[in-house]
């Protein structure tokens, strides 16, 4: 298995049997570099969200159309990415699974907000905002958490299905700030890797990973890899 971070919260997932973007933010980004475009969306099969905010739906619409991906979305984000021309999806809601093949992923919760301000200016509600675990070929499980707080109930996510690899927001403002994330991941999980993201994108939020790195002091637990980098497994 391949994972590939493009800054922000954007995500590749490569298995022998799908290619999967999470939260394709690419245009806007500026840690994205437009040249690794081919590459993310080359075979893709599927686009999974975690909620409807700008900087995390991205390019779904764009790249839905120009590849064909099924996107698996909440029911009422789904709802709305039909209203932009997305016909290819597969809605689900908190505590639901969907299975595809070479995986599956169920949504859990997470403590954000969800909403979209079209061209007009009217803000429009897309559903509750969730965390992705995507148990995978190979039997590996990895656990998006999307942009969140910490919460009692991630003891529940880890009981139930014991994550090896953590895509943790440590950005602050906006989520769990470095030190919080920190507390969550060695509270509640017992994680073989640990992806930091959702940092150093904009100058509200943290630059750089150091406060969570040296919150673990977990050793090669945790990758602070750039983005555009790859990790295999």
């Amino acid at each position: 298995m391949k994972v590939t971070w493009y800054g922000h919260a954007a995500f590749r997932i490569e298995t022998d049997r799908a290619r999967i973007l999470i939260d394709p933010f690419f245009t806007g980004n500026p840690k994205f570099e437009e040249s690794w475009r081919p590459a993310a969306i080359d075979g893709l099969t599927h686009i999974a969200l975690t909620h409807g905010h700008a900087d995390h739906i991205g390019d779904t619409v764009s790249i839905a159309r120009k590849t064909g991906a099924k996107v698996i979305a909440n029911a009422d984000l789904a709802d709305w990415l039909s209203e932009q021309g997305v016909e290819n999806l597969d809605p689900g809601n908190t505590g639901g699974t969907v299975h595809h093949e070479g995986f599956s992923m169920t949504w859990v919760q997470a403590f954000h907000s969800s909403a979209n301000r079209d061209d007009n200016g009217v803000i429009h509600s897309l559903g509750m905002p969730n965390g992705l675990v995507f148990h995978l070929d190979g039997g590996k499980t990895l656990y998006h958490m999307g942009d969140t707080d910490i919460f009692g109930d991630m003891a529940l996510i880890e009981e139930l299905h014991k994550p090896d690899i953590g895509i943790v927001p440590i950005g602050d403002r906006f989520t769990m700030g470095g030190a919080v994330a920190a507390f969550a991941c060695k509270r509640y999980f017992n994680f073989s890797t640990l992806i930091p993201c959702h940092y150093g994108t904009f100058d509200l939020l943290d630059q750089t990973a150091d406060t969570f790195v040296d919150a673990m002091d977990a050793g090669e637990v945790v990758k602070a890899i750039d983005p555009g980098a790859m990790l295999e497994f």
